[in-house]
């Protein structure tokens, strides 16, 4: 589809992380021979971080910082998109088709994103795609 690109920031409607803001890393129109469906392959939060204010020290920001990602391939139906974009230069090469073979792989790529992720969390950036939705 043509709004279901690379970057977009999108939520999930249906399943185990419905609610959950996820960003497109990979897009599949046609589908292929495992995931025969127009599917995306996508990472996103699975435990947001949590508030924080002046009065806290470092370790206390830093702990309450951490960012818990999940990758996953989603069909289009599944997926609402929305206004916002992500750039994307750290998770590109972390997540592939591949990546879902074998476990290690796997934990290697959602190390990845937790720390792309984390960094643009307290860089600042991307505010909205931090704070879980209210429903």
């Amino acid at each position: 589809m043509k709004f279901l690109k690379v970057g977009r920031v999108a939520i999930i409607t249906q399943g185990r992380y419905a609610g959950r803001k996820v960003v497109i890393v990979q897009a599949v129109d046609t589908g292929n021979k495992t995931h025969p469906f127009p599917h995306a392959l996508v990472a996103g939060i699975e435990r947001y971080p949590l508030k924080i204010t002046r009065s806290m020290g470092k370790t206390r920001v830093a702990k309450r910082s951490k960012v818990k990602p999940f990758i996953k391939v989603i069909n289009y139906t599944h997926l609402m998109p929305t206004r916002y974009t992500m750039e994307l230069e750290g998770l590109k090469g972390a997540v592939s088709g591949e990546t879902f073979k074998e476990q290690s792989q796997r934990e290697d790529a959602k190390k990845t994103i937790k720390k792309a992720f984390e960094d643009r969390f307290s860089s600042g950036k991307n505010r909205w795609f931090f704070t879980p939705l209210r429903f």
